[in-house]
């Protein structure tokens, strides 16, 4: 029966179109920054590592639109098609289908399309309950990252590693490449500053896939109690560290395309500020501004829409950078653009419109103090790198790619 999933699997799959039909590709005008992929297999693909570990199994899986074979088929379709027993959904931030707003609360209900239950983690409820997964054998967790610490997918594993781990069930991860997965770097996350948008005690690009991040949370006892998850994780084949991966669809809805996705780490530091990140226009995430003309040549306006209903600066003109042509490969993570709408700032006591959201996102108190008082990123990041490097020494034995 192990043997028959596996070919009634890679038969239907063959068969598919190639293209994913179901969302926008997550594309790019820097394509040059891209290394070619055409011997990258995702952990999804190789279904004879997975699939035979299903037979007779209720499952629960940890998906969103983003868990498609290469040929855009969605997991929870293949799987259904197969008869087996998937028993629920459960949603992450931006819901099953990825249309939600950050931050919105996403409902318990049932999927239009597949007639599943999906549960929610995202909300009141970001850990799955005893009671929700006492009629589950084993989960699946298979979700795009960007692998930055912010972004509250990983976030959702770990509660669902604990969730296994407290509950005596298997998780199977099957992993996808890391679009930031070339370089680590940015403060390590102080514990005090523990939050859904920081988890664990690593930089804000910590250069893991989700399955390494797993083994390192298992690795180093992170989960509550120090408890361990009975893991599977099921690697890709021909990716290595050094790759920018383009994404086939956009992980959620304010990261259209890679240049947003590579620029995310550093710029979404000014969520909690004045400063627009694009929320609101076409160019999220890779333009910034604020309604003063101090602050640069470039000029936008958010409005409503999908995926950011009442933006920040919602119908004001803002002023100042356009992102788009910088060479993120080079570039990596900077403070310098925080710093440097700080420093324009007429008014810097009105700047931070949360001061603790600030804190949480940078994982520290340090580097808002620091600059309040003046300093500068070389100072700042003097402070930061013994524990960076601590960290990179530690990421070593838990890294799959090269």
């Amino acid at each position: 029966m192990n043997h028959v999933l596996s070919v009634l699997l890679a038969f239907m799959l063959s068969t598919c179109g190639n293209t994913p039909q179901n969302d926008t590709p997550a594309s790019s005008e820097t394509t040059s920054q891209e290394i070619k992929t055409d011997d990258l297999k995702l952990g999804i693909d190789r279904t004879g590592e997975w699939v035979p570990l299903l037979t007779g199994k209720r499952v629960g899986l940890v998906v969103n639109h983003t868990t498609l074979f290469s040929n855009g088929t969605h997991l929870a379709d293949s799987l259904l098609a197969l008869g087996v027993n998937i028993q629920t959904i459960f949603a992450p931030e931006h819901g099953f289908r990825g249309q939600a707003d950050a931050g919105a609360t996403i409902k318990d209900g049932k999927d239009a399309q597949t007639g599943l239950p999906i549960v929610s983690l995202y909300g009141k409820n970001k850990k799955p309950s005893a009671e929700q997964l006492k009629d589950i054998d084993v989960v699946i967790f298979d979700i795009q990252d960007v692998g930055v610490r912010y972004y509250t997918y990983p976030s959702t594993m770990h509660y669902v590693m604990e969730a296994c781990a407290e509950n005596g069930k298997p998780c199977i991860i099957l992993d996808r490449p890391n679009p930031n997965g070339d370089y680590v770097d940015g403060p390590v996350l102080d514990p005090k500053f523990k939050s859904f948008v920081g988890m664990n005690p690593v930089p804000v690009v910590h250069g893991l896939t989700s399955a390494e991040l797993a083994l390192m949370i298992n690795g180093e006892g992170w989960l509550e109690g120090k408890k361990s998850c009975d893991l599977t994780v099921v690697p890709c084949t021909g990716y290595n560290h050094r790759m920018v991966y383009e994404l086939p669809v956009k992980p959620s809805p304010n990261l259209p395309n890679l240049q947003s996705i590579r620029l995310y780490p550093s710029i979404c530091l000014f969520e909690p500020t004045i400063v627009s990140v694009g929320r609101g226009t076409d160019t999220q995430f890779q333009v910034i501004g604020a309604p003063n003309k101090v602050y640069g040549p470039y000029e936008f306006t958010p409005v409503d829409k999908p995926g950011a209903q009442n933006p920040p600066n919602k119908g004001k003109v803002c002023y100042g950078l356009d992102l788009r042509d910088v060479d993120t490969r080079q570039e990596g993570f900077t403070l310098k653009y925080v710093l440097d709408f700080y420093n324009k700032t007429p008014d810097k006591s009105k700047f931070f419109t949360s001061a603790d959201f600030f804190d949480k996102l940078a994982g520290t108190d340090m580097i808002r103090k620091m600059m309040v008082a003046g300093k500068s990123e070389a100072e700042i990041r003097a402070a930061f790198t013994p524990e960076l490097e601590e960290f990179k020494e530690k990421r070593e034995k838990y890294l799959l790619y090269e």
